[in-house]
């Protein structure tokens, strides 16, 4: 009888334990249920359009949608406090606006900017000592002693435009007054301030310049200038109106600063002849520098300075910067780099004069196979 009762316990509590197990498997398929419900709604949800508020009416705005059209619009009764500039999602079907999007006004610019604190000496620079001063003039001086251009009464340039071979050393002069003055240096380059939708790259160059400021004091450096600022035509694609539209913001930019700001501009090309005069006018970049290949004498500098870490032994630098003549600061850093990897082919740690000469001859050959490469795909 009492092994009739113990059966009994067990199954009674086999059954519980097997419906308390069932009861939680069905509570987990509930809320899986539950859960793939919201999934699919979300994905029956239309998509919504990010559009900018170009001004607010009343209860009404007028938005500006991807394609640069304009609408005026009725503002969700939930939205408060809309403003001109701000970013929000809107209807597909009505554009009525929805949602106002937070922290999105650099967004873009984050993407398409390098900022940075450059650590980079005057004496890393080799044989751009005349241009070295010019910068330092236009650049240097009036971020450090603001007070002395007002007591005299003038006002510095807003800017400088550098400009000449590519490999001479143009970025390494900015980034070098950036460093010498502890400025904020934000890198952009010309093509990519031109966006595929029209009025894209506008905004793009207004944000980047309001960057520039929230981060003052800055040195703001658009390489690749000639992308945006090549001489204007009168008609064109669709393309090249937008590109003069963001020139045009450009030099809006520019003629807003404040003089004696803590803001430079410095412009940087390889293709001088090409550029508008608007740019280069007085008042906008009107200080132009050109950076020349350096001559024997700067060779030998920039090839100091290069191997001022490398351990190498009985060189003659005179009879090496001969045998670079035409060469540029980036080809001067490749032969020593060159020269070092042939010291370590042979399991050297000291560099020799004829690694230089090997190093010399395979930077040479590579600059003759680019050149004919350029002639041959433009």
């Amino acid at each position: 009888m009492g092994e009739d009762k113990g059966d009994v316990k067990d199954v009674l509590y086999s059954y519980t334990a097997f419906t308390s197990r069932l009861e939680d498997e069905n509570r987990i398929l509930r809320s899986t249920i539950e859960h793939l419900k919201q999934e699919l709604t979300k994905l029956r949800e239309p998509a919504l359009m990010v559009c900018e508020i170009n001004d607010v009416i009343g209860d009404k705005a007028v938005i500006k949608i991807p394609n640069g059209n304009m609408f005026y619009v009725n503002v969700s009764s939930d939205i408060k406090n809309v403003k001109a500039g701000d970013t929000v999602l809107v209807e597909q079907k009505n554009l009525n606006i929805v949602r106002v999007l937070k922290n999105t006004k650099n967004f873009n610019v984050e993407r398409f900017v390098i900022v940075e604190k450059p650590k980079i000496p005057w004496k890393s620079i080799g044989g751009l000592n005349n241009q070295i001063e010019e910068v330092k003039e236009v650049i240097e001086l009036p971020l450090k002693k603001p007070e002395l251009f007002k007591r005299v009464g003038i006002q510095p340039p807003k800017g400088v435009l550098l400009y000449g071979l590519p490999g001479t050393g143009k970025t390494l002069l900015a980034k070098a007054v950036a460093s010498s003055t502890n400025a904020t240096f934000i890198e952009i380059v010309g093509s990519e301030l031109v966006q595929k939708f029209i009025g894209e790259g506008a905004k793009l160059v207004k944000d980047v310049f309001e960057l520039a400021r929230k981060k003052s004091p800055a040195i703001l450096f658009i390489d690749e200038l000639d992308a945006i600022a090549a001489r204007r035509v009168d008609v064109g694609t669709s393309g090249e109106r937008e590109v003069q539209r963001t020139f045009m913001q450009l030099l809006a930019e520019i003629d807003g600063f404040k003089h004696l700001g803590n803001v430079k501009v410095i412009g940087c090309t390889n293709r001088k002849d090409i550029l508008d005069p608007a740019i280069t006018r007085p008042g906008r970049l009107d200080r132009l520098i050109e950076i020349p290949a350096p001559n024997p004498e700067g060779i030998v500098e920039i090839l100091k300075i290069h191997t001022a870490k490398m351990h190498i032994g009985r060189v003659n630098l005179e009879m090496l910067a001969k045998r670079m003549d035409g060469f540029v600061g980036a080809d001067i850093k490749a032969v020593a780099t060159e020269a070092g990897y042939f010291a370590i082919r042979e399991g050297r740690t000291q560099v020799n004069e004829k690694d230089f000469l090997m190093a010399i001859e395979k930077v040479k050959r590579k600059e003759k196979e680019d050149s004919v490469y350029r002639e041959m795909f433009g």
